[in-house]
């Protein structure tokens, strides 16, 4: 099993400028591979990644001597990075996805970053050594055991960054104290309820900052593009964005690892977040919470804890499905916060109710 641990660099002024150059010839490389893969495709050739490479290689040292600079792999990756692109966008377009998503060019100073790897790279305490610049220092040391895969050194906001991928040998660890079985009902109200009762609340860290975000838009705006008060505000507010991203996923990390480690199975529903997000009404509620990332975590932290994702169908009706009685209630909507069935006249929260329900999936779709 792979993990990745990101781990924030305090890196000296010539160690950022080393950074910044090497970011800056991977993008380079991944956009000349991309404007190359373009043009052979329309003279009618069949371009690929390795050819690309090849290309690349032979004329590099000639015309872009500057690549000598930086380490290897920041000019050599991103041939692949651009095939994995391609195979993803093929494999939508045979999923019949509307926008499949044709790889686009990359922009300076959006998530910039260069890979490295395992045999060019070292982790002592808390040190990283990066190629052709040396041992950098780290927030902290990695907190994984095993073989170093790779790393990727990347930039958020005017932080740098390091992702250190590590291979671990380990087998599922149930906890002593995990309980049975949980049904976890996602909403915007409450990011989490329970079927055990607890229902847990997401910071919500885009709606507290949204005030300061949108001053901070409007002062950049009025910024003439590319002086230094433009540059500054630039940064204050990619710092803003960042904060509310941490927060975000802090929340996420606590609550995945909670449940994972105190319940032997958790049920929860397959959610198409992507078409969640087409109500505009609720499209920044619904992202403020984070409920894709959710998943995601939930499902690789399951695997370590020896838990069992349950995922009930997408078109089970946990919120409108009595669970004395199994009639529906048609007419619920989403302002309506308590259930009420006309059946049997049961009462209950709207979203215990829902949990309640997949805690005890399938066995309510007999009723």
């Amino acid at each position: 099993m792979i993990f990745a641990h990101k781990i924030a660099l305090d890196l000296t002024v010539e160690q950022e400028a080393y950074c910044r150059k090497a970011a800056g010839t991977a993008r380079f490389t991944y956009n000349w591979a991309l404007a190359h893969w373009k043009m052979q495709y329309r003279n009618g050739d069949k371009p690929t990644a390795a050819k690309l490479k090849v290309q690349w290689n032979a004329l590099k040292h000639e015309r872009y001597p500057w690549v000598d600079d930086v380490h290897k792999d920041a000019n050599q990756q991103p041939f692949t990075n651009l095939n994995s692109a391609f195979q993803a966008f093929f494999r939508r377009i045979e999923e019949g996805a509307k926008d499949p998503g044709y790889p686009t060019l990359k922009k300076k100073g959006h998530h910039d970053s260069f890979y490295i790897s395992n045999d060019k790279c070292a982790v002592d305490g808390k040190r990283f050594r990066i190629p052709k610049l040396g041992w950098v220092r780290m927030r902290e040391a990695l907190r994984f055991e095993g073989k170093l895969m790779s790393a990727v050194v990347s930039r958020t906001a005017d932080r740098w960054y390091v992702s250190l991928a590590v291979r671990v040998a380990t087998t599922p660890m149930p906890c002593e104290n995990q309980a049975g079985r949980v049904g976890v009902d996602l909403g915007v109200k409450h990011l989490a309820t329970l079927s055990t009762g607890p229902q847990i609340d997401g910071p919500k860290p885009l709606k507290a900052a949204l005030r300061q975000l949108r001053r901070t838009n409007r002062d950049l705006a009025r910024r003439t593009r590319g002086s230094a008060h433009w540059q500054k505000t630039k940064k204050k507010l990619a710092r803003l964005h960042a904060t509310v991203a941490a927060i975000r996923t802090d929340a996420l990390h606590k609550l995945t690892t909670t449940l994972t480690r105190s319940f032997r199975q958790i049920v929860i529903e397959d959610l198409h977040v992507k078409g969640m997000v087409q109500n505009h009404t609720l499209a920044r509620a619904i992202s403020d919470m984070g409920l894709g990332m959710f998943r995601r975590m939930l499902t690789y932290k399951a695997a370590v804890y020896g838990a069992e994702i349950i995922v009930a169908d997408r078109w089970f009706p946990s919120s409108k499905m009595c669970r004395i009685c199994g009639g529906l209630n048609e007419d619920l909507t989403l302002k309506d916060r308590v259930f009420h069935c006309a059946a049997c006249g049961h009462t209950a929260d709207r979203d215990l109710h829902a949990a309640l329900n997949l805690h005890h999936y399938p066995g309510l779709l007999g009723k």
